[in-house]
């Protein structure tokens, strides 16, 4: 059973910088497709980015050039570095994991965290 854990969410004002962090144990090892999705109060999950073992596959238009995703095989832990924010990039920030390719569906991804917050202040 994979297990999640994110970590690294807060408060930043509008154009600074946070990192995400997703701890994976329980044969996360074995893991091909990561992803980092976010939601919105009163919005629908949606994906920011995924990545395939340690190649970038997907990043959503709104974040493309500000988001970057990587994935640290060794100590099974995934990573989103959030650049220039906007206060609409505030959510609840989720990883979450699954076998075979990556999927943009939320719904095609088993293992989830708990999710982290993030709030970006204008």
């Amino acid at each position: 059973q994979v297990q999640l854990a994110e970590s690294g969410g807060g408060l930043v004002q509008a154009g600074g910088s946070l990192r995400l962090s997703c701890a994976a144990s329980g044969g996360a090892f074995s893991v091909n497709a990561m992803g980092w999705f976010r939601q919105a109060t009163g919005q629908e999950r949606e994906i920011v980015a995924a990545i395939t073992w340690t190649t970038p596959t997907y990043y959503a238009e709104s974040v493309k050039g500000r988001f970057t995703i990587s994935r640290d095989i060794a100590k099974n832990t995934l990573y989103l570095q959030m650049d220039s924010l906007k206060p609409e990039d505030t959510a609840v920030y989720y990883c979450a994991a699954k076998f075979g390719g990556y999927s943009a569906s939320s719904s095609a991804y088993p293992y989830w965290g708990q999710g982290t917050q993030v709030t970006v202040s204008s």
